[in-house]
């Protein structure tokens, strides 16, 4: 698969699916740092590409923790 601004091949195996050539395709992973206009996704290995390219898909809500009691 090719991924917009992205400079190198990222191999894609899925074998439920039957994707043609120019067929667009999704991949989804959480971001793991925006720097810029540029965002890293890790889709394993980590692929930093144009902001431009990226769409949030959920937006991330930390969960509050218990306070531990003192011993």
């Amino acid at each position: 698969m090719t991924i917009p601004s992205y400079d190198f091949p990222h191999a894609v195996v899925d074998s439920t699916s039957k994707a043609v050539i120019g067929q667009h395709m999704e991949s989804v992973g959480p971001v793991t740092r925006i720097d810029g206009d540029k965002v890293t996704v890790s889709l394993r290995p980590l692929v930093t590409v144009d902001a431009e390219h990226v769409r949030v898909v959920e937006s991330h809500v930390e969960v509050a923790t218990a306070k531990k009691a003192d011993c």
